[in-house]
């Protein structure tokens, strides 16, 4: 199986950029396992396969404890996340699904206690590439490699 459209190839300068800034915000203050766990999760609602699938392998990679990978589509009922990761995991959720957040609480308040201007801002962009490079996925039908 094969993607419909290679914007790699195709769109090579706007993919740079793209890139450029997962780069940064892998060097953030933030963390790279926040980091990582933010893009799984928005991956998840996104229903972005391919997406998923690498974010899930880079955090299982890391060390990441495999039930902290599998249960974070379901953060809110486990015990498996610190206080941090649940203010970041609410406000990923929160700007991942605007139609729904508008008429909802907006977390962003919770985020001072946890994060620091900049950290929000680092926060912020991670919950922004990831929608876009998960509409990335989701429209070229990324394939997802079965190894």
């Amino acid at each position: 199986m094969q993607a419909r459209i290679d914007f790699v190839q195709h769109a090579p300068n706007a993919y740079q950029g793209l890139a450029q800034a997962k780069k940064a915000l892998a060097e953030s203050t933030l963390g790279k396992a926040l980091v990582d766990l933010v893009y799984l999760r928005v991956s998840q609602i996104n229903g972005c396969a391919y997406c998923v699938d690498r974010h899930a392998r880079d955090l299982l990679a890391a060390g990441e404890p495999l039930h902290r990978v599998n249960s974070l589509v379901t953060w809110r009922e486990v015990a498996f996340y610190s206080d941090r990761e649940r203010a970041a995991l609410a406000w990923a959720e929160y700007l991942t699904r605007l139609p729904i957040s508008h008429s909802g609480q907006d977390p962003f308040e919770s985020l001072h206690v946890y994060f620091n201007e900049a950290e929000q801002a680092e926060l912020l962009m991670a919950v922004a590439l990831m929608n876009a490079l998960n509409r990335l996925g989701v429209g070229a039908k990324m394939v997802v490699a079965a190894s």
